[in-house]
């Protein structure tokens, strides 16, 4: 066994940052001198360098000076044949589709193409410090093989399955409910479960999807049931008055996924904009998850997830937050982050009574406030809680895989190091408030800038020129 360690300074969650207001504190860990010890790819230990190294002699050690080490950030949505129309401008959801996603992704029926495509998508993620992500691919199976293949040699985790689409389409990008069902069998036989690929059964969205669509993603969900089911929800307003057209037996875009069965723990509905105060209740009793996009809500015009709501302690929501790629305009989580800040804080206002009065609703409007600490337990160890896969990543507990990011917290716009200086004067952070705070500059004030390396299982996939 290969046995490294790791050095520098350390941030990461052991809670939920949410069951701690006032003392959010409680839910991180930092430590400012730290070692991780991985051998073969997953952490034997971690913790304070005089512990760790006195009890781990002669292990070789790698120094990472002037940086904060978190945990490799989870995008739980994102598009792998959007990456080239990312930043296409002018449209809502539904034209926009029409217009740039659907003649692009077909383009991933081509082999060539569609492995360039990947390998690009890959290289963008590492270098945004993201190393785990949960991806749609194309209705061709050529690009989720070429994905998950990709995605092997790299190591890297992935979730991801053939996109299936058969309404509110163009003819030549659709595809058959029972071509659908064959060619997922097969893929989940090839891939699931197969080093670090994990297979998710994935409908495109319910306006694009036909009762037996939905219904052969049900036979999948029986027939396998530890896969994933990743889908869209209540996105755009015309979306969501769509979906009851095409299923107007269904009371709510929720109600459609679960007249089929598809809703529970494993499940994932990227957006979420519009669902009600009764679907997240539903979704927060069957344990499924919603993914926040406010990058992609912004760019489309979609509208403000009501992230407040979702985080209700009474009806909590799993959640994991996506870029959607290219829905979103960046790849970057840490973007993520600062445009999550700002729909949270609009919300808020909505909510504090200042607008309007009969609305006050003084605890839903805190919870809409992402705080640092709220902010990268959602994108580490609270995206992996709502993929169900934090058994396996998302913090620094021993046992899990090492996958991380080395944050140059004076990265970023060219004021960054100055504003820092405030915190820390000049120097790293000494306390988990220093570091807190610096790390919500990163979120707020830097960008992808501030990822200086990227570790996918103990290895060094990234490191900014």
């Amino acid at each position: 066994m290969t046995t490294v360690g790791i050095r520098g300074t350390f941030f990461d969650f052991v809670d939920d940052p949410w069951k701690h207001v006032g003392n959010e504190q409680a839910s991180a860990r930092f430590h400012q001198d730290g070692l991780m010890v991985v051998g073969d790819g997953v952490i034997k230990a971690f913790g304070p360098y005089d512990k760790i190294a006195a009890a781990h002699p002669g292990v070789e050690i790698t120094r990472i000076k002037d940086r904060i080490i978190v945990p490799g950030f989870i995008d739980g949505h994102i598009h792998l044949p959007q990456t080239r129309v990312l930043g296409a401008y002018g449209e809502q959801l539904l034209p926009w589709l029409q217009k740039w996603v659907y003649p692009e992704e077909l383009k991933y029926r081509d082999r060539d193409y569609a492995r360039e495509g990947v390998k690009r998508f890959l290289d963008a993620l590492l270098a945004s410090g993201t190393t785990t992500c949960q991806a749609f691919t194309s209705s061709s199976p050529v690009s989720t093989e070429e994905l998950f293949e990709e995605a092997a040699r790299r190591n890297m985790r992935v979730i991801a399955g053939l996109t299936g689409i058969d309404r509110n389409a163009p003819a030549d990008f659709i595809d058959t409910p029972e071509n659908f069902y064959r060619d997922s069998k097969r893929l989940i036989a090839q891939y699931h479960n197969k080093g670090r690929n994990l297979y998710a059964i994935t409908p495109r969205f319910a306006f694009g999807a036909s009762p037996e669509l939905l219904k052969a993603c049900q036979r999948l969900k029986h027939e396998h049931p530890d896969c994933w089911v990743n889908t869209h929800i209540s996105e755009n307003p015309a979306e969501c008055t769509g979906v009851l057209v095409e299923h107007p037996d269904c009371q709510d875009y929720l109600g459609v996924y679960e007249k089929f069965d598809l809703v529970g723990p494993k499940f994932s509905g990227g957006h979420g904009v519009y669902l009600s105060n009764n679907e997240f209740r539903r979704m927060s009793k069957k344990g499924a998850a919603v993914v926040f996009c406010p990058c992609s809500n912004l760019f489309l015009g979609s509208g403000l997830f009501r992230l407040g709501r979702a985080t209700d302690p009474e009806h909590r929501v799993k959640m994991s937050f996506g870029t959607d790629v290219g829905g979103g305009n960046r790849f970057s989580m840490i973007s993520v982050l600062d445009d999550a800040y700002k729909v949270g804080m609009c919300n808020n206002t909505l909510l504090d009574g200042s607008i309007d009065p009969a609305r006050k609703d003084l605890a839903e409007a805190e919870r809409n406030k992402l705080s640092p600490y709220r902010g990268f337990w959602s994108i580490t160890l609270g995206g992996a809680e709502g993929l169900y896969i934090d058994d396996k990543l998302g913090n620094f507990e021993p046992g899990k895989e090492a996958d991380f990011v080395a944050l140059d917290p004076n990265g970023g716009q060219v004021a960054q190091a100055w504003h820092q200086s405030l915190i820390a004067d000049g120097a790293g952070p000494r306390s988990m408030d220093e570091a807190a705070s610096m790390l919500f500059a990163v979120m707020m004030v830097g960008d992808d800038r501030c990822v200086d390396e990227t570790w996918v299982m103990g290895k060094r996939l990234y490191k900014k020129s």
